[in-house]
């Protein structure tokens, strides 16, 4: 059975540098019905494995650590036996919201994982955190960005462990150079294309001055 993108919504809050806000996050689940992968396990570990069903969990793929990206993931990993992975550069935010558990393995750029016969390539795009990344899926047309990049432009970059340049070279060297039809699935929000967001990058720029 060919592997599916299956897409669900859960909230809760988001804390850093002393100031909480309610969001909405996207949890991606990539795979078949026999096993499947999810992507950021936000807010709602009885929700996500609700969604999953029956099937077998391959592992739990954190885009980056920001609390309200991984606040559920120990939990989900609990119910469903599936091994945690994140970028080693970003342990010290999971660490904020996890200080007793720490992630099954680590993700490296160029590292693939496969789910339901799919190969997914990991792709290291730091900037909204030092250890953000990106999965793409080419089988499927498809890259999950958490929030590297979103419909209208790039993930924010006020905050600690951020940084605007970089999030800037990260989408032009790694994300804009994929076809342009690819579908950019988010961390929060609508999806968007590749080659839609690809003529505002100066625009991008000029904004972050």
């Amino acid at each position: 059975m060919t592997a599916r993108v299956e897409h669900l919504v859960t909230s809760g809050t988001f804390a850093l540098d002393g100031g909480v806000w309610e969001v909405d996050n996207n949890v991606w689940l990539l795979g078949d019905d026999a096993e499947v992968l999810v992507v950021d396990a936000a807010h709602d570990a009885d929700a996500i494995a609700a969604a999953v069903g029956g099937r077998r969990v391959t592992a739990i793929v954190c885009t980056h650590a920001h609390n309200d990206h991984v606040d559920a993931a120990p939990a989900l990993a609990r119910l469903t036996g599936a091994p945690v992975l994140l970028h080693a550069e970003d342990l010290p935010l999971w660490r904020m919201a996890h200080p007793d558990v720490e992630p099954d393995g680590t993700l490296t750029d160029g590292q693939r994982l496969t789910v339901a016969g799919t190969e997914l390539s990991v792709i290291h795009t730091p900037g909204h955190t030092p250890g953000g990344i990106c999965l793409y899926a080419p089988s499927l047309g498809t890259v999950l960005t958490g929030d590297t990049l979103f419909q209208g432009g790039p993930g924010a970059t006020g905050r600690s462990f951020s940084d605007f340049p970089t999030i800037i070279d990260s989408i032009r060297e790694r994300l804009l150079t994929l076809p342009a039809s690819t579908v950019v699935r988010t961390g929060h929000g609508d999806s968007t294309t590749v080659g839609a967001e690809a003529p505002h990058l100066e625009e991008w720029i000029d904004r972050g001055h």
